[in-house]
Protein backbone atom coordinates (compact mmCIF):
# COMPACT_ATOMS: atom_id res chain seq x y z
CA UNK A 1 0.00 0.00 0.00
CA UNK A 2 2.62 2.92 0.72
CA UNK A 3 4.40 2.26 -2.54
CA UNK A 4 1.12 2.98 -4.47
CA UNK A 5 0.82 5.90 -2.12
CA UNK A 6 4.29 7.26 -3.46
CA UNK A 7 3.67 5.98 -6.97
CA UNK A 8 0.42 8.34 -7.02
CA UNK A 9 2.19 11.45 -4.71
CA UNK A 10 0.25 10.79 -2.05
CA UNK A 11 2.83 11.56 0.22
CA UNK A 12 5.07 14.27 -1.72
CA UNK A 13 5.44 17.81 -0.38
CA UNK A 14 5.58 20.81 -2.81
CA UNK A 15 8.94 21.41 -1.52
CA UNK A 16 10.10 17.53 -2.21
CA UNK A 17 8.07 17.69 -5.96
CA UNK A 18 9.87 21.30 -7.02
CA UNK A 19 13.28 19.80 -6.00
CA UNK A 20 12.96 16.84 -8.01
CA UNK A 21 11.68 19.03 -11.05
CA UNK A 22 14.42 21.41 -10.47
CA UNK A 23 17.11 18.86 -10.53
CA UNK A 24 16.25 17.46 -14.13
CA UNK A 25 18.30 18.25 -17.30
CA UNK A 26 15.27 20.14 -18.77
CA UNK A 27 16.25 23.01 -16.61
CA UNK A 28 20.15 21.88 -16.66
CA UNK A 29 20.59 25.31 -18.48
CA UNK A 30 21.21 27.97 -15.29
CA UNK A 31 19.25 30.41 -16.68
CA UNK A 32 16.59 28.52 -17.48
CA UNK A 33 17.03 26.71 -13.96
CA UNK A 34 17.08 30.10 -12.13
CA UNK A 35 13.78 31.67 -13.66
CA UNK A 36 12.14 28.31 -13.19
CA UNK A 37 13.14 28.09 -9.74
CA UNK A 38 12.58 31.57 -8.84
CA UNK A 39 8.84 30.79 -10.18
CA UNK A 40 8.36 27.42 -8.53
CA UNK A 41 9.52 28.78 -4.99
CA UNK A 42 7.10 31.94 -4.88
CA UNK A 43 3.75 29.43 -5.85
CA UNK A 44 5.03 26.94 -3.35
CA UNK A 45 5.90 29.14 -0.43
CA UNK A 46 2.31 31.16 -0.79
CA UNK A 47 0.38 27.64 -0.64
CA UNK A 48 2.81 26.24 1.96
CA UNK A 49 6.02 24.18 1.62
CA UNK A 50 5.16 21.31 2.97
CA UNK A 51 1.60 20.63 1.67
CA UNK A 52 0.91 17.54 0.34
CA UNK A 53 0.96 17.92 -3.82
CA UNK A 54 -2.09 15.48 -4.04
CA UNK A 55 -3.92 17.92 -1.83
CA UNK A 56 -3.54 20.77 -4.09
CA UNK A 57 -6.71 22.33 -5.79
CA UNK A 58 -6.43 23.82 -9.74
CA UNK A 59 -8.12 26.84 -8.52
CA UNK A 60 -5.44 27.23 -5.67
CA UNK A 61 -2.40 27.92 -8.82
CA UNK A 62 -4.56 29.98 -10.57
CA UNK A 63 -5.27 32.21 -7.22
CA UNK A 64 -1.78 31.98 -6.60
CA UNK A 65 -0.94 33.16 -9.85
CA UNK A 66 -3.23 35.62 -10.17
CA UNK A 67 -1.76 36.97 -6.74
CA UNK A 68 1.90 36.82 -7.50
CA UNK A 69 1.79 37.96 -11.17
CA UNK A 70 -1.64 38.93 -11.98
CA UNK A 71 -0.53 43.22 -12.14
CA UNK A 72 2.44 42.02 -14.11
CA UNK A 73 3.18 42.61 -17.91
CA UNK A 74 1.83 39.77 -20.16
CA UNK A 75 5.19 38.61 -20.94
CA UNK A 76 6.28 38.71 -17.41
CA UNK A 77 2.97 36.27 -16.40
CA UNK A 78 3.23 34.19 -19.64
CA UNK A 79 6.97 33.51 -18.61
CA UNK A 80 6.42 32.49 -14.58
CA UNK A 81 2.69 30.89 -15.61
CA UNK A 82 4.46 28.75 -18.19
CA UNK A 83 7.21 27.53 -15.59
CA UNK A 84 4.46 26.70 -13.41
CA UNK A 85 2.55 24.37 -15.97
CA UNK A 86 6.46 22.98 -16.67
CA UNK A 87 6.63 21.61 -13.48
CA UNK A 88 2.87 20.68 -12.95
CA UNK A 89 3.21 18.82 -16.30
CA UNK A 90 5.86 17.05 -15.35
CA UNK A 91 4.80 15.77 -12.02
CA UNK A 92 1.75 14.51 -13.75
CA UNK A 93 3.22 12.95 -17.23
CA UNK A 94 6.54 11.79 -16.16
CA UNK A 95 6.55 10.75 -12.19
CA UNK A 96 2.63 10.08 -12.36
CA UNK A 97 2.02 11.66 -9.24
CA UNK A 98 -1.42 13.21 -8.39
CA UNK A 99 -1.16 16.78 -8.94
CA UNK A 100 -3.06 19.97 -9.95
CA UNK A 101 -2.90 22.24 -13.56
CA UNK A 102 -3.04 25.53 -14.33
CA UNK A 103 -6.83 26.33 -14.70
CA UNK A 104 -8.23 27.27 -18.05
CA UNK A 105 -9.21 30.90 -16.73
CA UNK A 106 -5.31 30.87 -15.89
CA UNK A 107 -4.46 31.38 -19.68
CA UNK A 108 -1.16 33.12 -21.48
CA UNK A 109 -1.85 36.72 -22.40
CA UNK A 110 -1.16 38.00 -25.25
CA UNK A 111 2.02 40.14 -25.61
CA UNK A 112 2.02 43.43 -27.69
CA UNK A 113 4.19 44.63 -30.10
CA UNK A 114 4.63 48.10 -28.08
CA UNK A 115 6.28 46.21 -24.71
CA UNK A 116 9.52 45.67 -26.97
CA UNK A 117 8.69 48.81 -29.16
CA UNK A 118 12.57 50.52 -29.81
CA UNK A 119 13.36 53.45 -27.79
CA UNK A 120 15.03 56.30 -29.72
CA UNK A 121 18.86 56.82 -28.90
CA UNK A 122 18.58 59.84 -27.08
CA UNK A 123 15.93 58.61 -24.28
CA UNK A 124 18.57 55.59 -23.91
CA UNK A 125 21.05 58.52 -23.42
CA UNK A 126 18.61 60.90 -21.31
CA UNK A 127 17.95 57.94 -18.88
CA UNK A 128 21.83 56.44 -18.64
CA UNK A 129 22.78 59.88 -17.51
CA UNK A 130 20.27 60.50 -15.10
CA UNK A 131 21.85 60.80 -11.60
CA UNK A 132 18.87 59.63 -9.55
CA UNK A 133 19.23 56.06 -10.99
CA UNK A 134 21.89 53.61 -8.65
CA UNK A 135 25.34 52.40 -9.22
CA UNK A 136 23.76 48.94 -10.07
CA UNK A 137 21.06 50.05 -11.99
CA UNK A 138 23.11 51.92 -14.60
CA UNK A 139 25.38 49.51 -15.25
CA UNK A 140 23.09 47.24 -15.77
CA UNK A 141 20.93 49.05 -18.55
CA UNK A 142 23.66 50.61 -20.24
CA UNK A 143 25.61 46.40 -20.10
CA UNK A 144 22.30 45.41 -21.66
CA UNK A 145 22.38 48.10 -24.29
CA UNK A 146 25.56 48.34 -25.25
CA UNK A 147 25.86 44.42 -25.36
CA UNK A 148 22.41 43.89 -27.08
CA UNK A 149 22.42 40.60 -25.05
CA UNK A 150 19.42 38.97 -23.31
CA UNK A 151 18.43 40.29 -19.62
CA UNK A 152 19.18 36.74 -18.75
CA UNK A 153 22.60 35.86 -19.93
CA UNK A 154 23.84 39.50 -18.56
CA UNK A 155 22.14 38.62 -15.17
CA UNK A 156 23.50 35.30 -15.01
CA UNK A 157 27.47 36.95 -15.29
CA UNK A 158 29.66 36.36 -12.59
CA UNK A 159 32.97 38.18 -11.28
CA UNK A 160 35.47 35.85 -13.10
CA UNK A 161 33.51 35.52 -16.38
CA UNK A 162 34.62 39.87 -16.85
CA UNK A 163 37.32 40.32 -19.28
CA UNK A 164 37.64 43.65 -18.30
CA UNK A 165 40.52 44.10 -20.36
CA UNK A 166 39.05 43.43 -23.90
CA UNK A 167 35.57 44.30 -22.63
CA UNK A 168 34.04 41.20 -22.67
CA UNK A 169 32.33 38.24 -21.23
CA UNK A 170 30.92 34.57 -21.99
CA UNK A 171 27.35 34.32 -22.09
CA UNK A 172 25.04 31.20 -22.38
CA UNK A 173 22.61 30.90 -24.89
CA UNK A 174 19.38 30.14 -25.07
CA UNK A 175 20.76 26.45 -26.97
CA UNK A 176 23.59 26.00 -23.75
CA UNK A 177 26.11 26.90 -25.97
CA UNK A 178 28.95 29.76 -24.80
CA UNK A 179 29.15 33.16 -26.97
CA UNK A 180 30.82 36.26 -26.48
CA UNK A 181 29.33 39.53 -25.65
CA UNK A 182 30.93 42.86 -25.94
CA UNK A 183 30.24 46.29 -24.48
CA UNK A 184 32.04 50.10 -24.60
CA UNK A 185 33.37 52.64 -22.79
CA UNK A 186 30.22 53.72 -20.70
CA UNK A 187 29.74 49.91 -18.88
CA UNK A 188 34.03 49.83 -18.92
CA UNK A 189 33.96 52.97 -16.48
CA UNK A 190 30.92 51.60 -14.51
CA UNK A 191 32.25 47.98 -13.36
CA UNK A 192 35.19 48.71 -11.74
CA UNK A 193 32.97 51.06 -9.24
CA UNK A 194 30.17 48.17 -8.75
CA UNK A 195 32.81 45.36 -8.21
CA UNK A 196 34.02 47.89 -5.31
CA UNK A 197 33.70 47.16 -1.99
CA UNK A 198 33.09 49.54 1.19
CA UNK A 199 36.66 48.66 2.38
CA UNK A 200 38.17 49.72 -1.12
CA UNK A 201 38.94 45.95 -2.09
CA UNK A 202 37.27 44.91 -4.97
CA UNK A 203 34.88 41.55 -5.36
CA UNK A 204 36.67 38.65 -7.36
CA UNK A 205 33.92 36.43 -7.58
CA UNK A 206 30.28 36.17 -7.43
CA UNK A 207 27.56 37.37 -9.08
CA UNK A 208 28.31 40.90 -10.86
CA UNK A 209 24.63 42.33 -9.84
CA UNK A 210 23.52 41.78 -6.49
CA UNK A 211 20.18 41.92 -5.09
CA UNK A 212 19.81 44.85 -2.22
CA UNK A 213 19.54 42.15 0.53
CA UNK A 214 21.01 38.61 1.90
CA UNK A 215 18.49 35.33 0.49
CA UNK A 216 15.78 34.34 2.46
CA UNK A 217 16.06 31.06 3.80
CA UNK A 218 13.40 29.24 2.47
CA UNK A 219 14.68 30.50 -1.23
CA UNK A 220 17.30 27.65 -2.83
CA UNK A 221 19.54 29.83 -4.18
CA UNK A 222 23.25 27.84 -5.47
CA UNK A 223 26.23 28.49 -4.05
CA UNK A 224 27.57 30.33 -7.10
CA UNK A 225 24.47 32.65 -6.64
CA UNK A 226 25.33 33.83 -3.64
CA UNK A 227 28.21 36.22 -3.06
CA UNK A 228 31.22 35.16 -1.03
CA UNK A 229 32.39 38.53 -0.32
CA UNK A 230 28.67 39.66 0.67
CA UNK A 231 26.60 37.08 1.09
CA UNK A 232 24.25 38.75 -0.57
CA UNK A 233 22.47 36.76 -3.47
CA UNK A 234 22.11 37.02 -7.60
CA UNK A 235 19.59 39.65 -8.52
CA UNK A 236 16.71 38.45 -10.12
CA UNK A 237 15.08 38.87 -13.59
CA UNK A 238 11.99 40.08 -12.12
CA UNK A 239 13.50 42.80 -9.64
CA UNK A 240 15.48 43.82 -12.40
CA UNK A 241 12.59 44.00 -14.26
CA UNK A 242 10.35 46.09 -12.00
CA UNK A 243 13.08 49.01 -11.38
CA UNK A 244 13.43 49.62 -15.06
CA UNK A 245 9.49 50.03 -15.37
CA UNK A 246 9.62 51.92 -12.39
CA UNK A 247 12.63 54.52 -13.21
CA UNK A 248 11.46 54.23 -16.96
CA UNK A 249 8.49 52.29 -18.01
CA UNK A 250 10.28 50.52 -19.98
CA UNK A 251 10.77 46.37 -20.77
CA UNK A 252 14.19 44.98 -20.38
CA UNK A 253 13.75 43.59 -23.31
CA UNK A 254 13.68 46.73 -25.15
CA UNK A 255 17.43 47.59 -24.42
CA UNK A 256 18.31 44.97 -26.28
CA UNK A 257 15.73 45.93 -29.55
CA UNK A 258 16.80 49.46 -29.46
CA UNK A 259 20.21 48.17 -29.54
CA UNK A 260 19.46 46.32 -32.65
CA UNK A 261 17.36 48.87 -33.85
CA UNK A 262 19.79 52.12 -33.69
CA UNK A 263 22.97 49.39 -35.50
CA UNK A 264 20.11 48.90 -38.25
CA UNK A 265 19.42 52.61 -38.65
CA UNK A 266 23.14 53.25 -38.51
CA UNK A 267 23.09 51.30 -42.14
CA UNK A 268 25.17 48.41 -40.38
CA UNK A 269 25.19 45.00 -42.00
CA UNK A 270 22.29 42.59 -41.42
CA UNK A 271 25.22 39.75 -40.84
CA UNK A 272 26.95 42.32 -38.62
CA UNK A 273 23.62 42.75 -36.40
CA UNK A 274 23.12 39.31 -36.37
CA UNK A 275 26.94 38.70 -34.76
CA UNK A 276 25.74 41.33 -32.27
CA UNK A 277 22.78 40.11 -31.24
CA UNK A 278 23.99 36.45 -32.06
CA UNK A 279 20.67 35.62 -33.77
CA UNK A 280 20.55 32.32 -36.34
CA UNK A 281 17.93 33.25 -38.34
CA UNK A 282 18.14 36.36 -40.24
CA UNK A 283 14.17 36.68 -40.44
CA UNK A 284 13.99 36.97 -36.68
CA UNK A 285 16.98 39.47 -36.62
CA UNK A 286 15.08 41.77 -39.21
CA UNK A 287 12.23 41.83 -36.25
CA UNK A 288 14.84 43.58 -34.28
CA UNK A 289 16.55 45.83 -36.70
CA UNK A 290 12.89 48.24 -37.70
CA UNK A 291 13.36 52.16 -38.11
CA UNK A 292 12.49 54.20 -35.20
CA UNK A 293 10.97 57.61 -35.46
CA UNK A 294 14.29 59.48 -35.24
CA UNK A 295 15.30 57.35 -38.42
CA UNK A 296 11.57 57.51 -40.31
CA UNK A 297 11.84 61.59 -39.75
CA UNK A 298 15.64 61.63 -41.04
CA UNK A 299 14.00 59.85 -44.07
CA UNK A 300 10.70 62.06 -44.55
CA UNK A 301 13.44 64.98 -45.33
CA UNK A 302 14.54 63.61 -48.99
CA UNK A 303 10.58 64.44 -49.77
CA UNK A 304 10.92 67.71 -48.87
CA UNK A 305 11.19 70.61 -51.59
CA UNK A 306 15.04 71.07 -52.17
CA UNK A 307 15.96 74.72 -51.11
CA UNK A 308 16.52 77.16 -53.85
CA UNK A 309 20.53 77.83 -53.73
CA UNK A 310 20.97 81.91 -54.23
Amino acid sequence: MPKVAALHGGHVTLAAAADAYLATPRTANPNTHRAYASAIDRVIDRLGRDRPLAEIADAEIGTALAELWGTSAPATWNRNRAAIASWLAWCRTKKHWAAPSVPTEAERRRETTDETRAVAKTTIHQLLSRRDIPLREKTLWRMLYETAARATEVLALNVEDLDLEHRRAPARSKGGAIEWVYWETGTARLLPRLLRLPDGSTRTQGPVFLSERHPVPARRPAAADICPHTGRARLGYDRARVLLDKYAGLDLHQLRHSAATHLGEAEVPLHLIMGKTRHKNPRTAMRYVKPGPEAIAKVTEVLAPRRRTH
